[in-house]
């Protein structure tokens, strides 16, 4: 089968489209045959490594993907071949105290395809039987695949960490994300408001307020933190979603009211930084943080998405075969939403 994978850590000159052996599966796995995949930033930090991470090389990239089972093991039941299928990509033991509570993203044994386990950037996966989730047949398989980590992230963070209430103002700092775009419409549905963006251009901002922000505000035109204090009357807000990090986090501390909440589940400008601790003790903040979701957050959530009430927002879509063009378009930063690879 072909696969997008890297050999070693480092850019993207270790990155290649290779012949690679299809996986054999287990007796409680599925065999998928992707039908489309996506990449996130997470695909970029992984390419570069970190200490602890420890892979078997080469590692086929990618940590979203939808398709058609192929195979299924001797232990599986209630999955045929044929099945359409999307895919959540959080890998659990299902045995630890944390499962059995139902708090299956925190698992003694956490992992994620395409981070710490081969991805969906192939022909054909294994998967877990326990991470299939059957499609309706008129839900595109680019659709499944954009939205399955993104929109678990945001709603794991928004809805079951944050517990953003209807009434509340919320922002969103990032426009055109793939966890962004999912939080701006995870709010609205909430009946969050009003809702502010931040953005970096017109065009990402055009589509936050079509996604259902109320407010957006250029940060390349004017200051953000103080704008947002002149638009809630010098309140703030109850809810800030700051995925940035270093860049942003203290105006995004200065943004809250009293009692009010961050979330974060990435820092995509670094993830070291001061704080001022007087804004946390004196304004009784709170700071939160998230990973993935749980199996509960992503049923819930793709059903939103199978339904239509959630969309997700895909930037472009590529053969498998570009797949290192498409990691080079979103180290560039020029990407709103998700990029899908196609098989």
């Amino acid at each position: 089968m072909k696969a997008v994978v890297f050999h070693d850590h480092g850019n993207l000159d270790q990155v290649a489209y290779v012949d690679a052996p299809e996986p054999e599966i287990g007796p409680d796995e599925a065999l998928l045959q992707v039908k489309a995949a996506a990449y996130n930033r997470l695909d970029l930090w992984v390419l570069q490594g970190w200490p602890g991470l420890n892979l078997k090389l080469p590692h086929v990239m990618g940590s979203d993907g939808a398709g058609v089972i192929a195979a299924v093991g001797a232990n599986v039941a209630g999955f045929a071949v044929g099945d359409r299928v999307a895919v959540n990509p959080t890998v659990i033991c299902g045995q630890c105290h944390f499962c059995r509570a139902g708090r299956d993203n925190l698992c003694e044994q956490f992992a994620i395809m395409g981070e710490h386990l081969d991805g969906f950037a192939a022909e054909y996966t294994a998967v877990p039987a326990r991470n299939l989730l059957k499609m309706p047949d008129d839900v595109p398989f680019e659709d499944a695949a954009a939205a399955s980590l993104v929109f678990v992230t945001a709603w794991h963070s928004l809805i079951t960490q944050g517990r953003l209430q209807a009434g509340e103002s919320a922002l969103v700092v990032g426009a055109g994300g793939g966890v962004n775009t999912a939080a701006i419409q995870i709010a609205k549905l909430a009946g969050a408001g009003p809702i502010y963006v931040v953005g970096s251009s017109e065009e990402k901002l055009a589509l936050a307020r079509n996604l259902g922000a109320d407010v957006t505000i250029n940060r390349h035109k004017e200051n953000w933190g103080k704008a947002i204090f002149k638009a809630t009357g010098r309140q703030g807000v109850d809810v800030v979603v700051d995925n940035v990090g270093a860049a942003t986090y203290q105006a995004s501390l200065r943004a809250l009211k009293k009692g009010g909440r961050l979330l974060t589940v990435g820092n995509t400008s670094g993830p070291k930084f001061e704080l001022d601790n007087r804004l946390l003790f004196g304004k009784h903040l709170r700071i939160i943080g998230s990973t993935m979701g749980t199996v509960d957050d992503y049923e819930q959530v793709m059903g939103l998405v199978f339904n239509g009430r959630l969309r997700p927002i895909i930037d472009s879509i590529s053969p498998l075969s570009d797949g290192k063009v498409a990691l080079q378009k979103l180290q560039s930063g020029s990407v709103t939403g998700k990029l899908v690879l196609r098989p």
